[in-house]
């Protein structure tokens, strides 16, 4: 597959293939997160499937959009590719895919209706990137958080950059 992106996780057998990214989605005011949390208590990026023909950053705001209720967006950038191999909770199949993370910067945490598929399972929750990073790093025995956790840590440090990112410790 691909070589000039990193590659996560574990390969299985039966991977099915599908590409698509995910929203790192911080908000300046409250200086936290947002993030799903499934009933198992996991932390989850906003993140998706692209559609046939569908622009990734346009897919990736179109998840964050529909699975958040989040659409007041101030700032939009691409942070970084990788190949991921993972299994998907909430569909319970084992998949790879080339994802793309955009660090999405709130304008305001106004909430429209979300569009939650069946599996969609999780909640918005508002929390500190250490409590994100804990979470992922004790339920990461299989590897199928690593992309998310090389996502994270270059979005956090983007938007230190940026001067949004005030308490975060983590570069």
């Amino acid at each position: 597959m691909e070589t000039d992106i990193p590659e996560f996780g574990i390969k299985r057998e039966k991977e099915e293939r599908r590409d698509g990214g995910c929203g790192v989605v911080f908000d300046p005011q409250s200086q936290k997160y947002a993030v799903g949390k499934q009933e198992s208590g996991l932390y989850r990026l906003f993140s998706g499937g692209v559609n046939v023909g569908e622009d990734i950053k346009d897919g990736v705001l179109r998840e964050v959009r529909e699975e958040s209720g989040l659409s007041d967006f101030l700032y939009v950038e691409k942070i970084a590719e990788a190949l991921c191999h993972f299994h998907n909770t909430l569909k319970n199949v084992d998949r790879v895919a080339h994802a793309t993370c955009f660090l999405v910067i709130l304008k305001s945490t106004k909430l429209m209706s979300t569009q939650l598929e069946a599996h969609e399972k999780f909640t918005l929750e508002w929390v500190t990137a250490q409590e994100i990073l804990e979470n992922w790093n004790s339920r990461n025995q299989e590897k199928d958080y690593d992309h998310w956790i090389y996502f994270f840590k270059k979005s956090i440090a983007r938007a230190k950059e940026l001067g949004y990112d005030t308490t975060s410790v983590f570069k």
